[in-house]
């Protein structure tokens, strides 16, 4: 028969393994064997750090009220010192976001009380806003797509066309973007985030074929949800950054549009969120030969042919005619890299005649933007803000 664990020995034990926790959110490790693992917990631990600082200090109470001394105490007091940190570094993303738009159109728009974030990180509806789920824009079995408008239908909206990610594997259009499309149906935009095939069923360029041919949809059937055709601003994070950007990138190119040379897929704007951007490793990083060595073309690909991977990379796509482009990455982020993303820029910026705007948003991780954290608030508002400024400008003459 087992003694009970003593009580100062439980706190020891659950406030070191909550610092393990919270010094991978803060420095997450890069280690290949442990990358899944450590995003996952650095993503979780850093964008609910509010839930985790109330859970804590509810814990240590109880704890405390039966017995609970010693160095268990010394090391909560650790956690809720880098809780704090966290949560304050999230509501920084405001101030980082207003610091990059400071010359753009519009003003900040109204954020969520602090209150609100704590109890509905998981809230993904709106009393004002109605989904349309399920939309065909081809024959196949993923190529569907929803729908995000207002209740009250205004018609002539702005357009957002939301490219989910999942490492091409996987995903679903109803797994991200939504606090995006929720924010940015409520202004009046009608919001599409059509499914795409995904390999190893589906091989590259599949994935870019059927976001084109979502795309070509909505500027031909969008009118009927309300939509202007005319103006159309595509996002998505990871793979659906990816996507994105060679969208806003290969305009009305018939090499990437089989069967509808012919249709318009141009955009107004793009805005990619944790993108991959090197797929051809002309950056010569041990993630750009990692990634495709063990994982694209093993699963993505075709095949392993330098031409294919060149084809496949937003930065070998950089030309003069790029549409504006606002670019957002999380310093942290162990999936996609940051390099990655400054190099993106910085070739824009030296080849674009449109605006190039970054969002480098430090102690970051991948996927932040799936739920409505404070950080992703945050960084929604700044969303909007372009997205905003980017149909203000369209419409001067």
């Amino acid at each position: 028969m087992y003694e009970n664990v003593p009580v100062p020995t439980t706190l020891l034990v659950l406030s070191l393994v909550g610092l393990l926790f919270l010094l991978n959110g803060l420095r997450p490790t890069r280690w290949t064997l442990l990358l899944v693992p450590s995003f996952f917990s650095a993503w979780l631990t850093v964008e609910l750090a509010p839930q985790l600082l109330a859970l804590t200090l509810i814990v240590t109470t109880v704890l405390v009220s039966l017995g609970a001394t010693g160095w268990g105490l010394v090391v909560t007091a650790l956690d809720v010192a880098i809780l704090v940190r966290l949560i304050t570094q999230a509501e920084q993303a405001a101030d980082v976001a207003d610091g990059v738009l400071a010359e753009w159109g519009t003003a900040p728009t109204y954020a969520p009380s602090l209150l609100r974030r704590f109890f509905v990180p998981m809230a993904f509806s709106d009393p004002l806003v109605e989904r349309t789920v399920d939309v065909r824009y081809g024959e196949g079995p993923r190529q569907r797509l929803d729908v995000y408008r207002r209740t009250d239908h205004p018609t002539g909206c702005p357009t957002l066309l939301q490219v989910h990610g999942g490492a091409w594997v996987i995903g679903d259009k109803k797994e991200q973007g939504r606090p995006l499309m929720l924010h940015l149906a409520k202004l009046g935009w009608v919001c599409f985030a059509p499914n795409y095939r995904l390999a190893p069923k589906a091989t590259w360029p599949d994935h870019l074929y059927d976001v084109k041919q979502a795309l070509a949809w909505v500027k031909e059937h969008g009118p009927e949800y309300g939509a202007d055709p005319g103006f159309v601003v595509v996002t998505g994070g990871s793979a659906g950054g990816h996507l994105a950007s060679l969208v806003a990138l290969t305009p009305n190119d018939p090499a990437w549009q089989p069967g509808f040379e012919d249709a318009d897929t141009s955009v107004q704007g793009c805005v990619p969120y944790y993108g991959v951007y090197d797929i051809a490793d002309d950056m010569k990083t041990k993630a750009g030969r990692d990634r495709r060595k063990r994982f694209l073309s093993r699963l993505v690909m075709k095949g392993n042919e330098d031409a294919v991977f060149e084809a496949a990379s937003p930065l070998r796509h950089v030309n003069p005619d790029a549409p504006p482009i606002f670019v957002i990455h999380g310093r942290n982020d162990t999936l996609a890299p940051v390099e990655e993303a400054r190099e993106l820029v910085r070739r824009l910026r030296e080849t674009s005649t449109q605006p190039v705007i970054y969002l480098e948003l430090p102690g970051t991780q991948h996927g932040f933007d799936v739920f409505p954290s404070i950080r992703s608030d945050h960084v929604v508002r700044a969303v909007g803000r372009f997205c905003e400024g980017l149909r203000e400008r369209s419409l001067r003459p």
